[in-house]
């Protein structure tokens, strides 16, 4: 039995490691592994933190091993044969095709469960994974081969991240459940400033209402009070509750609109900086696949929020 104190490092760690050992280079590791030269470079130095040992010479164009990085090759080297060796890591299953897919909570919900069925049927034995992280919360996201974001529209191929291409950007809208709306005798953007009643205004740092304001050529501040949700689908989730108006997307907030749950207030629409985009981490077959068919489900949804 293992002492309780052994460190016992990821096994993707040792098999980066052990790659950089052959080849040379991150680039090379990554080419073979399937992976990112960032993602490689952060397994190994992950690595290198568990051990408190440098294990490789980042100061030349090649990777060269220390003295402790030689004496531990040697060791992982023979230790992933031995696992290699495992006639249980040899089944028929290991080679299954597998997808890991990372994405905001709303947008998995609403948009991409919903659809995935037709990805799935076209690939039958695969493995799909879907995880989600909140922006600006979960600030080291696990890793994925695929990754659904939101932020600013941008297009990057640096070397050190992936390249993000855009998904869904779609204009915002006021919302607010029926009764609400009704009782607070809401008719024009104006009315979401009146002091008496107070209308609650819902925030979220995902879709502030300063954009919106401008769109409605409104002279008003962020909102500093009231009810504060870091998702978007807890926002509509609220608004649909009674408990305020909330600034919503189509493709979002289609549910709830269908269910008359909410209601689109004003004709008003604001064109925001942000949006989905979708970077591929590990450049699979089946993941360039899924990147294709998320691109095309993601247009047809932005046509039809175009035409509403």
């Amino acid at each position: 039995m293992p002492r309780s104190d052994t460190r016992f490092p990821p096994i993707d760690a040792l098999r980066a490691f052990e790659a950089a050992t052959r080849l040379g280079s991150f680039e090379q590791v990554a080419a073979e592994l399937a992976i990112t030269a960032s993602a490689v470079s952060k397994r190994i130095t992950a690595l290198e933190h568990l051990l408190g040992v440098a294990l490789l010479d980042r100061a030349g164009r090649r990777l060269v091993l220390t003295a402790a990085g030689k004496e531990y090759a040697e060791q992982v080297r023979a230790a992933l044969n031995q696992l290699a060796a495992v006639g249980l890591h040899q089944r028929t299953a290991q080679s299954r095709q597998r997808l890991r897919v990372l994405s905001t909570p709303t947008f998995a919900r609403e948009v991409l469960v919903p659809r995935l069925g037709a990805f799935t049927d076209r690939h039958p034995d695969a493995e799909i994974e879907v995880v989600v992280a909140i922006p600006y919360l979960d600030l080291t996201p696990p890793e994925a081969d695929v990754t659904v974001s939101f932020g600013p529209r941008h297009s990057t191929n640096d070397g050190a991240r992936s390249m993000a291409t855009p998904l869904l950007f779609e204009p915002a809208f006021a919302v607010a459940a029926p009764a609400l709306a009704k009782r607070l005798r809401l008719k024009q953007p104006v009315d979401l400033l009146r002091r008496s009643p107070t209308v609650p205004l819902l925030r979220c740092p995902l879709e502030p209402w300063s954009p919106w304001f401008r769109a409605a050529g409104l002279d008003a501040a962020e909102p500093t009070t009231g009810l504060k949700l870091v998702d978007l689908g807890l926002a509509l989730e609220a608004a649909a509750s009674g408990q305020g108006v909330a600034l919503a997307r189509r493709s979002l907030v289609s549910h709830w609109l269908a269910r008359g749950e909410l209601v689109d207030l004003f004709a008003l629409r604001s064109l925001s900086r942000d949006g989905y985009s979708l970077s591929v981490q590990q450049a699979s077959p089946l993941a360039l696949d899924f990147a294709q068919w998320l691109q095309r489900e993601c247009a047809a949804l932005e046509a039809a929020s175009a035409n509403t």
